[in-house]
């Protein structure tokens, strides 16, 4: 890696990953608050705050920032998740100093106009009805608010159309100015950057940033249980899931080749048996998500309301045999994946940006490549045994919207795992 790293006197750190190959840059600052610092009553507000960022400063009118990110050949963008926030631009080396001077507007000058306010409530609340209309992005939402109840970690990222509705602009700036200090923000830039010259750009942008934000969140506890909605659709669309790993657990490698070898691809265990040897679903995967304090781990499939029934039997027999040492082969083919997905991504310059911030703001300090691939390496077929083992005896959470009156309960399921 060619990272370099600097903290200003305002505590803002400012991180280059330099690629001399490209003539590009992706340039963004990542801040280390998200969804899990809402409360009951302002959950939306990280994702409203985001999206608001680019209605007008008190320089820059909302058409101002994209014309003048457009007039350059740039793109600039956003997200929002449960415990970070990013706002990034990818344009030509020589326009840096413009992406940045608009990131720290955008962060630093917001006007929150009302009228714009109002206008783009209604754009969220048109893509809270998008998500409810897609059952395999809802499905989702019920499993976590089902895994977490009553926590914000298990609240919905985009919020309640009942409180988009309502929230005041006053919750916005306060959330903003709470959060949005140096200490919990990392500037950071990969592609043909000069790191002086960054750290030069960034002292006169984020001049007037406030020396320290609050990160403060409520430990993560799972609960897990059982979610059924009777739907009239085509299928059934369902989560089944179990506690997880944090980002710094010393499982987490292995959990990640677990998921691999379970629902990574089409040559995974559950592809290659529930769809293609029995042709039980169109769609089956597996995931591992991470947060700070613990996690999650889940197979989500959209199947038949007749062939649920044989599914589910299936399915769990998966996930016990996952507790076996897995063929050398199968091993292989899954560390091979997630190395080449990780090399792949640094041909990026976005996802290197990226990479670099979020890893930051997680660890402390950004993971070289090959430390990376060294501990993938390392995970061997008993370690991933091991694991499955630890995660499958935990409280499981199940989610289902569809055509479920053939379902069988969670109960069941959950003895033919013990």
């Amino acid at each position: 890696m060619t990272v370099r790293i600097s903290r200003l006197a305002s505590g803002l750190t400012v991180a280059t990953d330099r690629m001399d190959s490209v003539e590009t840059v992706s340039v963004g600052v990542y801040v280390d608050v998200g969804t899990r610092q809402e409360s009951a009553e302002t959950n939306g507000v990280a994702h409203l705050l985001e999206h608001m960022a680019f209605k007008g400063t008190t320089t820059r009118s909302a058409r101002d920032i994209a014309e003048q990110i457009e007039a350059v050949g740039g793109q600039m963008n956003a997200h929002t998740g449960r415990e970070q926030t990013a706002y990034y631009v990818k344009l030509l080396k020589e326009d840096l100093a413009l992406g940045v001077d608009i990131i720290a507007d955008i962060l630093l000058n917001s006007s929150f106009a009302p009228e714009e306010l109002e206008r783009e409530r209604g754009v969220i609340l048109q893509e809270l009805g998008q998500v409810e209309d897609t059952p395999d992005d809802v499905i989702f939402d019920r499993f976590g608010e089902t895994a977490y109840p009553g926590q914000a970690v298990g609240r919905p990222i985009l919020g309640r159309a009942e409180i988009i509705e309502t929230l005041p602009r006053d919750a916005l700036v306060s959330f903003c100015r709470r959060h949005y200090g140096a200490s919990q923000m990392v500037l950071c830039a990969a592609g043909r950057v000069d790191h002086e010259a960054l750290v030069a750009i960034a002292e006169r942008a984020f001049a007037a940033l406030a020396p320290k934000g609050e990160h403060g969140i409520v430990a993560s506890r799972w609960v897990g249980g059982e979610y059924r909605e009777a739907d009239d659709l085509e299928q059934v669309h369902l989560v089944i899931g179990f506690p997880g790993v944090s980002f710094t657990d010393p499982d987490y490698w292995a959990v990640n080749v677990l998921a691999t070898m379970l629902g990574g691809g089409m040559s995974s265990r559950l592809f290659q048996e529930i769809r293609e040897r029995r042709g039980l679903c169109y769609a089956i995967s597996a995931w591992s998500g991470s947060l700070i304090d613990g996690g999650s781990f889940g197979v989500y499939t959209g199947t038949g309301a007749d062939e649920v029934v044989e599914l589910m039997p299936v399915l769990t027999e998966e996930l016990r045999r996952a507790g076996t040492a897995a063929p050398a082969t199968e091993l292989s083919r899954a560390r091979a994946q997630i190395r080449a997905g990780l090399l792949m991504g640094l041909e990026s310059t976005s996802a290197r940006m990226d990479a670099l911030g979020s890893q930051i703001l997680t660890y402390g300090r950004p993971l070289p490549p090959e430390e990376i691939v060294a501990r993938v390496d390392a995970v061997d077929a008993e370690r991933v045994a091991t694991v499955a083992r630890r995660l499958f005896s935990g409280p499981p959470t199940l989610a289902a919207i569809g055509p479920i009156s053939r379902l069988e309960p969670l109960v069941r399921i959950r003895d033919r795992l013990a």
